[in-house]
């Protein structure tokens, strides 16, 4: 049974998209099969594989209002063992749709539509990692309804830890009222600048408050990390011997021991 992971923080820019994708792909070079859902309207991830969103057909939109099952909107990737399910622009409305499909049928679930969509699939996977988009909608709730875990990556700068308490509050919300079996997998620190002290007062400061829920692993701030999702490669293929292949390989290796595969 596949294990299905959100990357969730509704502050932008602190390295989610990056991780979803080099996550997917290190788990993948690891012998995983793992299925990467662009839940972003952005379609970043879509893009950062190697996918041109103007080929595309079926979108993650598209499963979600229920005009093809999910297994029409995978894409193999060009790497092996790593699949997609592809974003675009259309996401970006579903909340208004969502709102006025509950209003014409109480019955709706809006918060429950991708969850039903994924059953069907779960089991084809060992992972399914989901890139949410930087809010809290109902995309983001969404994804914490569907999902087992989330993982959330912290920038180590001055203001990591405010809007972490809005996102906890979140989570246990969504624990509560949708998915009681949702667990925090674990805390990622993102973008650590070396040359300064700050980065570190960081670090020191989110390990205190999560403690043992923070991966070992920290993924470094590098230009070749960011140069990768434009020429649309994951680090571990567009620069395999890099700082950055090493820090996401060494994360993909804590994820699965955490889940206890071997």
């Amino acid at each position: 049974m596949g294990k299905i992971i959100s990357l969730v923080n509704q502050k932008g820019g602190v390295g989610k998209t990056t991780t979803s994708i080099n996550l997917s792909a290190s788990l993948a070079v690891l012998g995983k099969k793992v299925l990467l859902i662009d839940l972003d309207p952005q379609g970043n991830a879509t893009t950062g594989i190697g996918f041109n969103k103007g080929d595309i057909d079926n979108s993650i939109y598209d499963v979600l209002i229920g005009k093809c099952p999910i297994e029409k909107a995978i894409l193999e990737s060009k790497y092996k063992r790593l699949y997609v399910v592809p974003s675009t622009i259309n996401l970006a409305g579903i909340d208004i749709e969502f709102m006025e499909k509950s209003n014409e049928d109480p019955s709706f679930s809006r918060g429950g539509q991708l969850k039903n969509r994924l059953t069907s699939i779960k089991q084809d996977f060992d992972y399914i990692i989901m890139d949410c988009p930087p809010s809290l909608g109902l995309i983001t709730t969404n994804a914490l309804t569907a999902s087992d875990s989330v993982i959330i990556p912290v920038q180590c700068e001055f203001f990591a830890l405010q809007g972490i308490m809005q996102l906890l509050n979140s989570i246990v919300l969504a624990q509560k009222n949708l998915n009681p079996n949702l667990d925090i997998e674990g805390v990622l620190l993102t973008m650590l600048d070396s040359r300064t002290n700050l980065g570190f007062e960081v670090v020191d400061d989110v390990r205190k408050f999560f403690k043992e829920r923070v991966y070992n692993t920290i993924i470094p701030r590098l230009i070749r990390l960011t140069e990768a999702p434009s020429h649309g490669k994951p680090i571990v293929a567009y620069d395999p011997k890099s700082k950055g292949t090493e820090a996401y390989l060494n994360l993909a290796k804590e994820v699965i021991e955490r889940n206890g595969h071997k």
